[in-house]
């Protein structure tokens, strides 16, 4: 009868993982560590956030390569006039009603300016350059969230299966307690301690199963897959593999990170920014020289008043003056002109005989502005100390994060060494107190007492083994592997 039980609950226990198994294949895909981090890449926000710094940089290059060019500008208006105006085209005041265009013309370009729209230009570029680091930073800092979440899930599932193989011993255990209390070999105790066992064993596999679903969520949600029931990761092939990162002596990987690492390298620029803005605003010290053109041109449909000679009468005589000495008169010849209102004349005619032409230099010589280019400079000098600054810290930061990832990494494979030898021999006492339960040597409390320190040893191995992985990996990107390019 014992042998039956026995074989009826493997076989239903053999047909929960096949159900178990092509349930699992029924959800899709599972995800490898190297997918995840590649769509972290490809669609974290806070990356596509840093790219869209990054498309800035082109616009504020293109505004500094455009200071080159000369500004050209044209302007018309329209208007009518009613009541007393003066006529645009005679200049003359007039009592009507008319209709005015006037259109113009102006071109301007900076001959010299301190050089600064040469440093505008170079400044754009440091701007770029400052912007694809920030992206790289952001990428390493999302691989690494990205692996520590995977592997946070990688734990919590080897805990989950070593509790429910575990269980299974325990299982295993109450059949035969049972048995042998029916034949009065082992009292009923024994079999009371092993149930408790079994029923804290599934209350902690209820627990491991929350934690798997709930890291299963957080990784879903670093990913921005909103599919959470249907995601699951690939938790094979993930095993403690000796990296030849971990035998170099940390000074090269100091100097390896100093070279490669984004942090320095935005700090550097961050320098070359804040000297390229020293200049420009010591540029400001300088006078300014600019180039001019401009045409205008004007029509008006008023009329005006025009004086011709009269035809039928053209001359007139005057006399204009008297001889002193003999009293003689002068007399003088003038035009006998006569006054006569003329229509506008042709648009096109208007624009061309109405037109103008000014051209010229114009230079500026700051003197004094209240201090404020002096106050500039004085700013820009104290950010540009300030950066020095920060790149000196910056490279002590990161001498200090590459030494303790070293020292963490070198401590955690200890850690996980340590806890191999503790599984081992955990292992063996809890194969002893077993074979020594099995026989009746010892009771049901020892042994499962021992039970839970092996138990407990293969969780610690878990957690030192995931965290030894992920220790390396950080490791890895100081040294200056892309983070696509992480080996698992």
């Amino acid at each position: 009868m014992f042998q039956l039980q026995s074989i009826m609950r493997t076989i239903s226990v053999l047909v929960i993982f096949l159900i178990l198994g092509f349930s699992t294949q029924a959800q899709g895909k599972q995800w490898t560590l190297a997918e995840c981090v590649q769509h972290a890449l490809e669609n974290n926000i806070s990356i596509k956030q840093s790219e869209l710094d990054l498309k800035l940089t082109d616009a504020e290059k293109l505004s500094a390569t455009g200071n080159f060019l000369p500004s050209i500008n044209a302007g018309a208006s329209v208007s009518e006039n009613t009541g007393l105006s003066f006529n645009p085209v005679t200049n003359n005041a007039q009592t009507t009603t008319f209709l005015s265009v006037t259109g113009n013309i102006n071109v301007g370009y900076t001959l010299f300016d301190g050089l600064q729209n040469i440093r505008q230009v170079q400044r754009a570029k440091l701007s770029k350059l400052s912007a694809e680091y920030r992206l790289d930073k952001m990428k390493d800092d999302i691989a690494l969230f990205v692996a520590n979440a995977y592997l946070t899930v990688l734990n919590n599932k080897a805990n989950l299966a070593s509790a429910k193989s575990q269980n299974l011993v325990t299982v295993e255990q109450i059949e035969r307690t049972n048995a042998l209390v029916d034949a009065g070999t082992l009292p009923r105790g024994d079999l009371l301690e092993i149930e408790a066992t079994n029923a804290s064993e599934l209350q902690n596999i209820a627990v491991l199963e929350n934690a798997v679903t709930i890291s299963l969520i957080s990784l879903a949600q670093l990913l921005l897959i909103e599919d959470y029931q249907n995601f699951d990761i690939v938790d094979e092939g993930y095993d403690v593999v000796m990296n030849e990162i971990s035998e170099k002596p940390v000074s090269e990987i100091i100097a390896s990170a100093e070279e490669n690492r984004s942090e320095v390298k935005i700090a550097e620029q961050d320098v070359a920014l804040a000297e390229k803005d020293l200049q420009l605003a010591k540029a400001n010290y300088l006078p300014t020289l600019s180039a001019f053109f401009g045409y205008n041109t004007r029509y008006t449909d008023a009329t005006s008043f025009e004086q011709f000679v009269d035809p039928n009468n053209p001359t007139s005589t005057q006399q204009i003056g008297v001889v002193q000495e003999t009293g003689q008169a002068v007399i003088g010849e003038f035009p006998n002109t006569i006054t006569r209102e003329v229509g506008a004349a042709p648009f096109g005619e208007q624009l061309y005989l109405n037109d103008g032409i000014s051209y010229g230099l114009q230079l500026n010589i700051p003197i004094l502005n209240g201090f404020s280019v002096r106050s500039n400079v004085m700013r820009s000098k104290v950010n540009v100390e300030r950066t020095k600054y920060q790149l000196e810290q910056a490279k002590l930061d990161l001498e200090s994060n590459v030494y303790q990832a070293y020292m963490d990494a070198k401590g955690s494979l200890k850690a996980y060494e340590a806890a191999q030898k503790a599984l081992e021999s955990q292992e063996l006492a809890y194969q002893y107190a077993k074979d020594r339960y099995d026989v009746g040597l010892t009771n049901a409390f020892d042994f499962s007492q021992s039970k839970v320190r092996y138990d407990n040893a293969a969780i610690a191995l878990n957690q030192a083994k995931y965290d030894y992985i992920f220790k390396l990996k950080v490791l890895e990107l100081y040294f200056g592997i892309e983070p696509t390019d992480l080996k698992f």
